[in-house]
């Protein structure tokens, strides 16, 4: 097994192309679409929840192709902080790389909670502590982690490969429930256009509102694809993989997503109160209500199965993140260097053990003071959207860059599309959802200060980062002419 031989020394090249591929497919697919998204059609109907996950998912697709880009040139753990670092300013590269390894950390103690949950459902199982439960899983994701690169890619390929046969199979089903072959008549779209639904019957003011709210549903839904740039550094070949990989968001956010929604649309009323969104039951899923309807009596301990797999795989990637973050925040000097050790394989076992251990923390924390887990939680839920509004930046200052300095397009292995439009379009509208995030007083004006902390605390906790970084080692904006584009430099000889 080949290892890295830039900034990555120690780093495996483990991954194979298949690995990639399906860690970029099942990078979106989660709880937010087996789950949340029966809410957000209640909320927007479905026609208004369509539109909301197409306009969003066309932003993650640009985004995709623009880390697709620095990627494939410059292919390193951590990809984003490093790009930010090198491309833009180092404290936004330290600002992004802490909050996106804070965010995962926080994730992964979440996830095993929310599994430990999730198995209660079989009755049998239900005896045992929730507690326990949740030991064994971080102890299985921590076992995942530590064994190599290639253990995490593989184990990722088959939880991957689990959700997405389900989604396939649901929309099989559902179709064939649309045309009367399964459950019954002809649907036709009476259910899908029920009294206009939301999007039409609230006016223009309240459509966009509608859609707002979908929105956030649908970026945290999507949060997690950009792990195609993560992984890039320990890609056998990602001038290959990671291209491959991007061509497929587009193709995987429209069937996944939108034909789901589509079939969740006609088959189930946008006003179901099936389809609020708030309980946390496996019956309220709409893949469950369409199984059932379908005739498929174990559809709900099915659906607990895959949600559980789904669950797990997000806590996976998590460990997986957050140790290549810090890993190599540590190479670009944005942590300490003992981060940047690695074992015989090319597993950074220092950012590992110390990255599970604030996991163990933050699960105590979760069952001895709730209120501060809570305000934990709220302090990395825009850390997503800030590190896709940074991939965004860094790649337009990269590009911008490679034209200032004359270089020569060819070496870009993979071409973004659309530039400058797409970084553009896609950082204008992650500010707009960031902004947006308190939909509730935009609709009411009803303004409630405890709601307004927990929802905006991640943009001064990612401020607190970035000025503590900007004050102490006064740094500057990069200017264009300066961009260090050199594809074979380690970020500690960068003066």
């Amino acid at each position: 097994m080949a290892k890295q031989n830039n900034q990555n020394d120690g780093i495996q090249r483990g991954l194979k192309d298949r690995h990639i591929s399906m860690i970029a497919i099942g990078g979106c697919i989660g709880t937010g679409l087996f789950m949340t998204s029966g809410g957000a059609i209640h909320d927007a109907g479905a026609l208004g929840a369509l539109l909301a996950y197409a306009i969003i998912g066309a932003m993650v697709f640009f985004l995709m192709t623009s880390l697709g880009e620095m990627a494939t040139y410059l292919p390193v753990s951590g990809s984003f902080s490093t790009y930010a670092t090198r491309f833009v300013d180092p404290s936004l590269g330290f600002a992004l790389g802490w909050n996106y390894w804070f965010n995962w950390v926080i994730t992964v103690a979440a996830d095993v909670t929310i599994a430990a949950q999730v198995i209660q459902y079989w009755s049998p199982l239900a005896g045992i502590p929730a507690w326990l439960w949740s030991c064994l899983f971080l102890i299985i994701i921590f076992g995942l982690n530590a064994l190599s690169v290639r253990v995490y890619g593989e184990s990722e390929y088959w939880f991957a490969l689990i959700k997405v046969v389900t989604v396939i199979i649901f929309i099989a089903i559902g179709l064939l429930t649309i045309v009367g072959i399964m459950g019954g008549e002809f649907v036709g779209f009476d259910t899908f256009t029920k009294g206009n639904g939301p999007i039409l019957g609230d006016g223009i003011g309240g459509s966009l509102l509608s859609i707002l709210g979908v929105f956030l549903v649908a970026g945290f839904s999507f949060q997690g694809t950009e792990l195609i740039g993560i992984t890039a550094g320990e890609s056998e070949n990602p001038e290959r993989a990671v291209p491959k990989a991007i061509k497929q968001v587009f193709w995987r956010i429209l069937l996944f997503y939108i034909l789901a929604i589509f079939v969740i649309g006609m088959l189930i009323p946008y006003d179901s109160s099936a389809l609020m969104g708030g309980d946390d039951s496996v019956a309220t899923s709409p893949f469950t209500l369409v199984f059932k309807n379908a005739g498929l009596a174990f559809a709900a301990s099915f659906m607990n199965a895959v949600i559980l797999t789904s669950v797990l795989s997000a806590g996976n990637s998590g460990m997986y993140a957050s140790t290549r973050m810090l890993y190599s925040m540590s190479k670009d000097k944005l942590a300490f260097p003992i981060f940047g050790k690695t074992n015989k394989y090319g597993v950074p076992y220092i950012s590992l053990f110390v990255t599970a251990l604030i996991v163990i923390g933050i699960f105590l924390l979760q069952h001895v003071s709730g209120d501060a887990y809570q305000y934990i939680v709220a302090a990395s839920g825009m850390t997503g959207f800030i590190a896709w509004v940074g991939i965004a930046i860094s790649h337009y200052r990269f590009r911008k860059a490679f034209n200032k300095q004359n270089y020569d397009k060819s070496k870009l292995k993979y071409t973004a599309k659309l530039f400058p439009f797409g970084p553009i379009f896609a950082g204008i509208l992650c500010v707009i959802v960031i902004i947006g995030q308190d939909v509730d007083f935009i609709k009411t004006g009803d303004f409630d200060l405890n709601r307004f902390v927990i929802t905006y605390m991640g943009i001064p906790v990612f401020l607190v980062f970035f000025i503590y970084h900007k004050l102490r080692y006064k740094t500057k904006k990069i200017p264009l002419e300066q961009v260090d584009l050199r594809q074979d430099v380690k970020m500690d000889e960068i003066k």
